[in-house]
C-alpha cells in the first residue's frame, strides 16, 4: 500500500535461495536443434517411501473334540502409505513455506555490511552477541518474505494481457494465504498470518490503492503498466514488495528509473542517515532517466507527495517517512527501524490526488471513542476487529467472510474516524507511472549465477562460445533464455567489435541490469511459446543451468520450444552441470 507524505507506501525484504553449485561443469553445442550433450540434471530426488513388508499370519487352533488343526486363512494387511514431505513448491504455489524450510531455518536475504562509524557492529563480538539475541522477530519476516518471494514469482510468470484483474488477485491471494497455512475464513485466522494488505493493481496513470471490488470487469490490455503491490504478514510483521510490469518496451526507461531510484535508496540506507539527505539520492538516481512514449520524450520525475516510511507491527504505516526528493528534513533511522524503501516515478506532473471508487481501507489504532448510532456499523465494527484487527483491508475481503450490504455501515465508520479510507491515487491522465521496491536477497541470487559464470568460465578456459559461429560477421542476432542480470549477454557483448543484436529473455525482470547497454531484455518464460518475431530469426541461442526447473515441461520440451527461435543454420547452445544423473528425456 502506497499513501501520502509523511506517511507513504511501503516496500521490504524479500529472499531468495542461494543453492552451492557442485560437480564439473560441461558444455556441449546445438546444431539446428538437435541436442548432442548433456540435459540438465534434478538437483535433488524425491525419498523413496518406507516399504511395508505384507505380514502373513497363521495360527493353528485345536478342535474341540478331535484336537484336528484348522489354519486361519492368510491375511495380507494393508502397507502404510507413508505421505512423502514436500521439498519444492508447486505450480500455482501451495506447499506451505513452514515445510519447505523445517524448523523456522528461513532464507536470510541480503545483509548489507555497516558503514563508517557502524562497522563496529560487526566487528565488535559483544555488540554481535546482542544482535543476535534480539533478533528472534526476524524469523516472521523471513517466513513472510519468503512466502512473498516466491508468490511474486509465480504472478510474474503467469500475468498476462487478457487476464481481469479480480482473476489476478484472488490467485495472488489465494496463494499467499495457502503458503501460510492461514485461509483468512475463521475468526481471528487472518491476523495471526495472511495478507499484509489488500494486493494493489495500478493500471497506467493509477499510482496506488487500487485494488478490484466485487463485479469489477476492467481486464489487462497489451499497453498498460500495472503495478503490482502485494503485502504478507506473519504475526503483524508485514513484508511488502512491488513490481511494475509492462508488455511494451517503450516503457523500459520507466521501469528502469524507479528500479535504479530504489536501489540507491536501499545502498544509501542506514542508521544514522538523514532522511532528507536519502531523499536526494533518491531523486537524483530517477531524474537521470528520460522515457520515449510514442515519439515524445518525457523526463521521469519522482512523485513528491509519496514516500517510503518505517513499518511497526501490525501498522504498515509508522512514524517517519522517506521522501522521494532532498528536504531539510533531519530525521534520522535508528537502530531497530524497519522501513520500507519505496519510490514511485511519473511521466507526468509528478504529483497524484486521491479519486475513484475506494478498495482499501484499515481500522485506525488511535481510533476515537465514538458513540455508534447505527447498529450496522456497530456489528461490522466487531467483524473487523475480530478478523482483521489493524492490518488493512479491502471489500472482497468482507465478501469472502460472508459480510453482506454493509457499505453504509462501513461509511459511517470511515465517517466517524474509526476506519479510514484509502482512495486511489491518481496521476494525470495520459501520463504513465511505475513503482519499485527493493528485493532484498538478490544480491545472494545474483552472487550464485556470478559463481556459475565464473565455474563455466573455468570448465571452458573462458570461451563464452562454443557454436561454429561466424562472429565476426556484423548483424547476428544472438539470444539468451534465462539471462537473469545478462552477465553472459554482457560478456559475450563486450568481447566482439562487430554490430549485432542481443537479447535476454527472463521471467524475474527485477534481475535485469537498469541499464540496458543495448541488449534488448523482455520477460519469457522458456516453458511459453516465443514471440513471433523472433522465430525462425535468431543465429545463437543460449541457455544454461535450468533446464532442471523446466517443469511441468520436461527438458525435451524446452529444448524444443527454443528450436522454434533458431534460423536455418543457427545455433542452440546448451551448458548444464554433470552432477546428477540426467533426466530420462534428456537431449
Amino acid at each position: 500500500m502506497a499513501a501520502k507524505t509523511p506517511v507513504d507506501e511501503l516496500k521490504t525484504l524479500s529472499v531468495k535461495n542461494s543453492d552451492r553449485v557442485s560437480g564439473p561443469a560441461s558444455a556441449s553445442a546445438v546444431a539446428n536443434g538437435t541436442a548432442n550433450g548433456h540435459a540438465a540434471e534434478h538437483s535433488s530426488k524425491e525419498s523413496d517411501d518406507d516399504a511395508d513388508e505384507h505380514v502373513l499370519e497363521a495360527t493353528a487352533a485345536a478342535a474341540a473334540d478331535g484336537g484336528s488343526a484348522k489354519k486361519k486363512k492368510n491375511r495380507k494387511r494393508k502397507p502404510k502409505n507413508k505421505k512423502k514431505v514436500p521439498t519444492v513448491q508447486t505450480e500455482p504455489p501451495s506447499v506451505l513455506i513452514s515445510q519447505l524450510f523445517p524448523n523456522n531455518n528461513y532464507p536470510k536475504g541480503e545483509e548489507v555490511e555497516y558503514k563508517d562509524d557502524n562497522r563496529y557492529r560487526t566487528t565488535d563480538e559483544e555488540k554481535r552477541h546482542l544482535d543476535k539475541i534480539n533478533s528472534n522477530f526476524l524469523s516472521d519476516y523471513r517466513q513472510a518474505a519468503e512466502t512473498h518471494r516466491q508468490v511474486r514469482q509465480w504472478a510474474q510468470k503467469t500475468i498476462k494481457p487478457g487476464q481481469t484483474l479480480i482473476e489476478i488477485a484472488n490467485s495472488i491471494e489465494d496463494s499467499t494465504r495457502r503458503l501460510v497455512g492461514h485461509d483468512g475464513l475463521s475468526e481471528g485466522d487472518s491476523i495471526l498470518a495472511g495478507m499484509g494488505f489488500p494486493t494493489g493493481l495500478n493500471l497506467d496513470n493509477i499510482v496506488a490503492h487500487y485494488s478490484p471490488n466485487a463485479g469489477c470487469k476492467s481486464v489487462l490490455q497489451q499497453n498498460n503498466v500495472i503495478k503490482v503491490d502485494i503485502g504478507v504478514h506473519i504475526n503483524g510483521r508485514i513484508v511488502d514488495s512491488a513490481f511494475t510490469m509492462a508488455f511494451d518496451p517503450m516503457y523500459d526507461n520507466l521501469l528502469a528509473a524507479v528500479k535504479d531510484a530504489t536501489n540507491t535508496g536501499v545502498r544509501e540506507a542506514g542508521i544514522d542517515v538523514r532522511v532528507g539527505e536519502l531523499g536526494g539520492y533518491i531523486q537524483e538516481a530517477m531524474e537521470s532517466y528520460e522515457c520515449e512514449i510514442n515519439g515524445t520524450t518525457y523526463p521521469i520525475k519522482p512523485i513528491r507527495n509519496l514516500a517510503g516510511h518505517n513499518i511497526l507491527p501490525y501498522s504498515i504505516h509508522g512514524t517517519k517517512s522517506v521522501p522521494l526528493f532532498k528536504t531539510d528534513d533531519p530525521t534520522k533511522m535508528e537502530e531497530g527501524d524497519v522501513f520500507a524503501i519505496e519510490t514511485f516515478g511519473s511521466t507526468g506532473n509528478g504529483l497524484c490526488v486521491d479519486q475513484g471508487e475506494v478498495s482499501h481501507y484499515a481500522l485506525r489504532s488511535d481510533a476515537p471513542k465514538v458513540d455508534l448510532h447505527l447498529s450496522s456499523a456497530r456489528s461490522l465494527l466487531r467483524t473487523i476487529k475480530d478478523n482483521f484487527g489493524t492490518i488493512p483491508f479491502c471489500r472482497r475481503y468482507l465478501d469472502r467472510i460472508g459480510q453482506e450490504k454493509y457499505l453504509l455501515a462501513l461509511n459511517n465508520l470511515v465517517k466517524s474516524g474509526i476506519v479510514e479510507d484509502y482512495p486511489p491515487m491518481v496521476e494525470k491522465r495520459g501520463s504513465y507511472t511505475a513503482q519499485f521496491e527493493h528485493k532484498a536477497g538478490n544480491t545472494a541470487e545474483l552472487q550464485r549465477l556470478t559463481d556459475l559464470h565464473a565455474a563455466f568460465n573455468g570448465a571452458l578456459d573462458g570461451k563464452l562460445i562454443l557454436a561454429s559461429i561466424d562472429l565476426q560477421e556484423p548483424g547476428k542476432r544472438i539470444l539468451e533464455s534465462g539471462t537473469a542480470d545478462g552477465l553472459w549477454l554482457r560478456d559475450v557483448c563486450s568481447s566482439l567489435s562487430a554490430p549485432r543484436h542481443y537479447f535476454g529473455s527472463g521471467i524475474e525482470p527485477e534481475l535485469f541490469p537498469a541499464q540496458s547497454d543495448g541488449i534488448t531484455y523482455f520477460k519469457q518464460s522458456f516453458n511459453d511459446p516465443w514471440p513471433g518475431d523472433l522465430r525462425n530469426s535468431i543465429d545463437l541461442v543460449h541457455h544454461r543451468g535450468s533446464l532442471a526447473g523446466a517443469s511441468p515441461n520436461e527438458p525435451l520440451d524446452v529444448v524444443k520450444n527454443l528450436a522454434t527461435l533458431v534460423k536455418p543454420g543457427g545455433w542452440i547452445q546448451l551448458q548444464e552441470m554433470n552432477g546428477f544423473k540426467p533426466p530420462r528425456n534428456g537431449p
